[in-house]
């Protein structure tokens, strides 16, 4: 195996030769079959063949454990720690495979803006490794942020709608502090569909008019889910090592699913909305979303806390840990009793055959599964949620941009349907904005129809469905598939759901987490456990348990169709 001599390109500054190198590894990763990982100075290839796309740098060694390269994130601190790695090296990797990959290259177009200070951060950072100061677990690592959420730096916040273009928070969101506290590199803003998928009906997933379409890096032509379709391609594309996506209901499960992802949805309270653009108060949250379940354990943890900004978090004291990787368990699975919801499956065959082969694997790792174990109230609560919906999302986006003062693009919901009315041929190219304007028309919360709608959705979602079924079953969690395969990405007809579950959890305010359970061809399926509030470390316990049993995930290839 060839490797790239650093003494090669003296003349070049660290950061050009890490882009230099990777821009080859790239090269070969997307190669014709048949060309080898040596037609590339520095590519090396993982065990299983596939291209990685890093060669080893200045300051990376060059044995193939010394690359960043799909590490999880204790691997990257035990790098950092044995000095063979640092912060800004590490963050000028994500950036070279940012150029590379995600505006050259594939195209994927995840990230909708780069932090201008990544690098100072990093340094800062390294300066306090250095000097024997470890914030924790994060200090150092790169983590990439959905454009829905505040930051108060040189970034700007705006649900990827070119209204608010310009608009620079006030203030960091409240998972933000955390983030900076616990000694993160806000790398960026990934891209998102517009205004978290609720303006139209018609919308495809992962398009904003301010960033595009992004892409699923698994098959291009495919649809990466949304709305937090830039963090999940992104993460997959190994372009930081964890992010951070939303989820009213389904946008942190569908894209982590996807992509081949761990995505967790928190109950709602567990992590402050506090400096997130809002749709629904009784739903939002956001959530972590990586490569393993490990990670995913890391970043909840850190973000944890009660936040006077946000009420519903006073629910999560005493209840919330700040180290969600004490349940980590490999034998997770044993004696836990598994509720496998029948009618939530059949939508597609081989993802049923996939849900077969993890209740199997599962059986096999000593879980008792309990068959049948339905969600009797499925669907009927749809029209209820969406009322609900509308309601909180009118009052919630005129908080909002109320809050951002005199000089805000827009201060109202009546002023932004304005706006993208008369920027129609830029903000509204492929489908309208019909949910603004029912919202809209909608009246207070203090109105019947609102509470009547909400109170069905309490009822329905959680005493009638999820804690009816596993008080019934004496069950530890609810298993179901998450996810169809993803569909060819279509602007003109929008998203082409067939399958998935995500509302039950998502209404109800009750925790969920996917994980990798296979693919169809080349596209990644996930298996759904859903759970009652506050039982995240359960939920975390059972999906490592799955993880380790299954080691079901595998990188993406950038595959530019299927076939």
């Amino acid at each position: 195996m060839s490797t790239v001599d650093p003494h090669a390109f003296p003349r070049e500054t660290r950061r050009e030769f890490v882009a230099k190198t990777l821009m080859l590894g790239a090269a070969a990763m997307l190669a014709p079959d048949g060309m080898s990982a040596e037609s590339a100075p520095g590519q090396r290839r993982d065990a299983s063949g596939v291209a990685s796309g890093v060669a080893s740098g200045p300051t990376l060694g060059t044995a193939p454990q010394d690359s960043p390269f799909e590490k999880s994130v204790s691997e990257l601190q035990a790098m950092m720690t044995r000095g063979a790695l640092t912060s800004r090296t590490l963050t000028e990797f994500y950036l070279a495979r940012l150029d590379t990959l995600d505006a050259k290259g594939p195209t994927v177009n995840s990230v909708i803006e780069r932090n201008p200070d990544a690098l100072t951060i990093a340094d800062a950072l390294d300066a306090e490794r250095a000097a024997g100061r470890l914030r924790g677990p994060l200090h150092g690592i790169p983590v990439l942020i959905k454009d829905n959420i505040d930051t108060a730096d040189r970034m700007h916040t705006t649900a990827g709608s070119l209204a608010l273009a310009t608009s620079i928070a006030p203030k960091d969101a409240f998972i933000v502090q955390r983030l900076r506290a616990a000694g993160a590199v806000i790398l960026g803003k990934t891209n998102l569909s517009e205004w978290a998928n609720y303006r139209s009906t018609r919308s495809t997933s992962g398009w904003s008019g301010r960033g595009g379409q992004t892409k699923n890096p698994y098959v291009l032509d495919r649809n990466p889910c949304g709305s937090s379709s830039g963090t999940g391609a992104a993460i997959a594309a190994d372009f930081a090592a964890v992010g951070i996506g939303t989820e009213t209901d389904g946008s942190i499960i569908c894209p982590s699913s996807m992509n081949g992802l761990v995505g967790l949805k928190p109950t709602v309270g567990l992590w402050s909305r506090a400096g997130i653009i809002p749709i629904s108060s009784s739903q939002d949250t956001a959530g972590p979303m990586g490569r393993t379940v490990a990670d995913v354990a890391v970043l909840l943890g850190l973000l944890t806390g009660v936040d006077t900004r946000d009420g519903a978090t006073a629910a999560s004291k005493g209840k919330s840990r700040d180290d969600y990787t004490t349940a980590l368990k490999a034998d997770g699975l044993r004696g836990a009793r598994i509720g496998v919801a029948r009618n939530l499956a059949g939508f597609n065959d081989t993802v049923d055959a996939r849900f077969e082969a993890a209740i199997d694997a599962m059986a096999k790792a000593g879980a008792v599964i309990v068959d049948k174990a339905n969600l009797t109230t499925v669907g009927q609560f749809d029209d209820a949620e969406s009322l609900v919906l509308d309601y909180e999302f009118k009052a919630g986006v005129n908080a909002y941009l109320a809050s951002l003062g005199a000089a805000a693009p827009v201060k109202s919901l009546t002023e932004l349907i304005a706006w993208n009315e008369k920027n129609a041929a830029r903000e509204m190219p492929w489908f309208a904005q019909e949910i603004f304007v029912r919202a809209n028309a909608r009246g207070a919360l203090t109105d019947r129809a609102y509470f009547d709608a909400r109170a069905r959705c309490v009822r329905l979602a959680r005493t009638e469905g999820i804690d009816a079924v596993m008080a019934a079953h004496r069950l530890d969690a609810i298993i179901c598939p998450s996810n169809q395969p993803a569909w060819p990405t279509d602007p003109l007809n929008g998203d082409h759901f067939t399958g998935g579950n995500t509302s039950f959890a998502a209404v109800a305010g009750y925790p969920s987490i996917t994980v990798p359970m296979g693919f169809d061809h080349e596209l990644p399926l996930g298996l759904s456990f859903i759970g009652r509030a506050w039982s995240e470390a359960t939920l975390l316990t059972l999906a490592y348990g799955f993880e380790q049993k299954t080691r079901a995930r595998r990188a993406p290839q950038f595959l530019s169709t299927l076939g």
